[in-house]
């Protein structure tokens, strides 16, 4: 079903700053939000987002395991709570449902090792390559002002032809 409702207006936005890193453009806003600027205006935007991986090490059967069995038993330890919760008079449901969920975190682990066949650990990221400070046009004249007074540092800085 179509609406002749017209989209809202956004307000226009103006770059204060491009920076090479997320940290240097959100020090940028916090310098705002620390004299009182009202942040709400501001927007940090990363352009040329790429997927990024850091290998963490080689993902071998043993770690696999390991980390199954873990988990495994900190979900039975749980379960077992709950059972121990449910009915105080039988306290060696703890234990049992840890052993049991070791057991069933070692079986999944191995299948999932032998089924994904990757020999390495990742944490995958998106990243950008610069981001910028933006803010509604209104703003900006009150923006420039205080980041003249307390400026992020120049060498993370890009300049902006403004």
């Amino acid at each position: 079903m179509s609406t002749d409702r017209p989209e809202p207006q956004r307000p226009h936005k103006v770059v204060l700053g491009s920076y090479s890193s997320h940290a240097a453009a959100q020090r940028t806003v916090g310098v705002l939000a620390e004299r009182g600027f009202p942040v709400e205006h501001v927007t940090i935007v990363g352009t040329n987002l790429k997927l990024q991986e850091v290998v963490l090490g080689r993902w071998t059967l043993g770690r696999a395991l390991v980390s199954g069995a873990v988990t495994g038993g900190w979900i039975g330890l749980l379960v077992g709570l709950v059972f121990l919760i449910v009915s105080p008079w039988n306290p060696a449901s703890v234990p049992y449902a840890v052993g049991l969920g070791i057991v069933l975190g070692l079986i999944w682990a191995a299948v999932a090792r032998v089924w994904q066949r990757q020999s390495f650990a990742a944490v995958p990221a998106v990243v950008a390559d610069r981001y910028d400070v933006l803010v509604d046009a209104q703003f900006a004249d009150g923006a420039r002002r205080i980041l003249a007074l307390r400026p992020v540092a120049p060498a993370e800085r890009r300049d902006h032809p403004l």
